[in-house]
């Protein structure tokens, strides 16, 4: 079986599922002139992605009102299985306060504490995700009787 066979390419439905499952991600973003990339806490919220950052850092200023990427996984090393998403769009503070409060309320909190952390708000303009199967597992559509083709039985 093909390396390729064992991958699959997902949607942005399933990949915005994905993400909901796990609360840290890295954010890539533009410092100093350079790529930068941290871990933050996350969220998926009403179809957006909410980063937990501390206010006043590099990281804060480094995101607000520019474009970004966000990538997220749950893989295992032993079985060498799991899925990774990838997404990149416009990021801006949340500055309405109802919105604030709404996310104070969801328990988000930057990775590193932060009495009154900024809220980073980030709307998926390009989502890609990938689901690596077990060796001699292959992906659903993928098998015998795939797009309706019949099972050969001996």
């Amino acid at each position: 079986m093909e390396r390729e066979d064992r991958v699959e390419t997902l949607g942005e439905a399933e990949c915005l599922r994905l993400l909901s499952t796990v609360p840290v991600g890295r954010v890539v973003y533009t410092e100093h002139a350079l790529p930068a990339v941290l871990p933050v806490s996350f969220e998926v919220l009403d179809g957006r992605l909410v980063l937990a950052v501390r206010r006043g850092s590099a990281t804060a200023r480094g995101l607000d009102g520019t474009v970004v990427a966000f990538q997220a996984d749950l893989l295992d090393p032993v079985t060498r299985t799991g899925w990774s998403v990838l997404v990149h769009g416009r990021a801006d503070a949340v500055r309405d306060p109802e919105q604030v409060r709404r996310v104070l309320r969801s328990g988000l909190r930057p990775w590193v504490g932060d009495p009154e952390p900024l809220f980073i708000g980030m709307v998926p303009e390009l989502v890609s995700g990938r689901r690596l199967f077990p060796a001699g597992q292959l992906p659903p559509g993928r098998g015998p009787g795939a797009l309706g083709r019949p099972l050969l039985r001996p």
